[in-house]
């Protein structure tokens, strides 16, 4: 008689297991540098394309929105302004992209191997930090070109970094449990995240709202937007108000996420 064992994910209160995750840290390595492989494989210019989003991103704004609409860039040249805003915000973009299809994307996986599911939309949402490295190097040549000195606070950029991998964590967990059952989300996805860049003060200070600056403030991404520009700039004071406010609503989506994503986890194999 042969005997059979079936593995099933632990339950419990806490939604992910951390020392699970860390039994499996070879296996969540592995994922990062075998995305990376696959994104950059055959390409003419490899991680050169990690600079060209935010760069030519930054040149068509810069000159429709800096030049043609004049849009204020407290006291900065437009192009180191919204190259600043562009870097965290093409990093987060593109992670919780990656995490919404990584559950999809790993379906050969997910129904033949026991492995912890949730390294797969966090392995999505890691991989994006060598592009944000790469293109980072850029602003350092903005930097000596407009002659802007770093802020003493620059130190305090991997906090930044840390709340904007959780929010992107978090909505990819939502986004990628969801992708299991309704494969809607990338279609979706997409088109919001188009509309989301522009709620958000990536291309124009959150003081140019005026009344209606408190709607920008609710945006989990313009506290960590506005800060992430303000330490490596040094223009102006950090607002860590609004900072505290993003970094609540990262801590919220990443818990919630985490919770919704166990709680569907166990039928993935049966319905992907």
């Amino acid at each position: 008689m042969t005997e059979v064992t079936i593995i099933k994910p632990k339950k419990g209160l806490i939604p992910i297991d951390f020392k699970e995750i860390y039994k499996h840290r070879e296996l969540l390595w592995a994922f990062i540098v075998r995305d990376i492989k696959v994104k950059y494989k055959q390409t003419v210019i490899g991680g050169l394309w990690a600079i060209l989003q935010p760069f030519l991103t930054m040149v068509i704004f810069s000159f429709f929105f800096g030049k043609i609409a004049k849009i204020p860039s407290e006291g900065v040249p437009y192009p180191i302004f919204s190259y600043s805003g562009l870097l965290l915000w093409t990093y987060f973009a593109n992670s919780v992209s990656n995490a919404s299809n990584s559950m999809v994307g790993g379906a050969s996986l997910i129904t033949k191997v026991y492995f912890p599911r949730i390294i797969l939309p966090i392995s999505a949402t890691l991989r994006g930090l060598l592009d944000y490295a790469i293109a980072g190097l850029i602003i350092f040549g903005f930097m000596f070109f407009y002659k802007f000195t770093p802020s003493i606070y620059l130190f305090l950029l991997p906090l930044i970094l840390f709340f904007t991998w959780m929010l992107a964590a978090g909505i990819g967990f939502w986004l990628s449990a969801i992708d299991v059952k309704y494969r809607d989300v990338k279609y979706v996805f997409p088109f919001f995240i188009q509309l989301w860049i522009y709620a958000t003060p990536v291309i124009y200070p959150a003081s140019v709202a005026g009344k209606f600056e408190w709607v920008v403030k609710l945006n989990p991404m313009s506290g960590l937007i506005e800060a992430h520009r303000a330490m490596i700039l040094g223009h102006q004071g950090i607002n860590f108000g609004m900072l505290g406010i993003s970094a609540l609503f990262a801590v919220i989506i990443f818990i919630s996420g985490a919770f919704y994503f166990k709680s569907v986890e166990r039928y993935f194999a049966d319905i992907i």
